[in-house]
């Protein structure tokens, strides 16, 4: 197994990151949203969009004030990975819940600026 396979596999081996990847299939998103749908701090949604990034799932680009997050299909691998885990994630009514709620978030309001 290569270092890339692995980094992969444990990225998607936590709850939260599965729940982030689930958001980011609706939109672009910052940590100040992420941290507010998931209820976690801003250093834990950090790290774990840090774990994430390293395995090449997501990517971020700079947006105005805010860093977006974004899901990333660097290969062809990665792209099967994230399809067949999403997947899964349709007929789970917390995954669609979070999925409908990352739709309204609106980081001007959540973030006071």
């Amino acid at each position: 197994m290569t270092k890339k396979t692995e980094k992969i596999f444990k990225a998607l081996g936590d709850k939260s990151r599965l729940r982030i990847l689930n958001m980011l299939t609706q939109k672009p998103m910052c940590v100040c949203e992420i941290t507010e749908i998931l209820k976690l701090s801003q250093s834990t949604v950090s790290g774990h969009l840090r774990v994430l990034k390293d395995a090449e799932l997501v990517d971020d680009s700079k947006d105005g004030l805010w860093v977006e997050y974004r899901l990333c299909r660097a290969d062809r691998f990665i792209s099967g990975v994230l399809d067949l885990t999403l997947e899964e994630f349709t007929s789970d009514p917390e995954m669609e819940s979070e999925r409908k709620t990352a739709v309204r978030a609106n980081r001007e309001v959540i973030c006071g600026r």
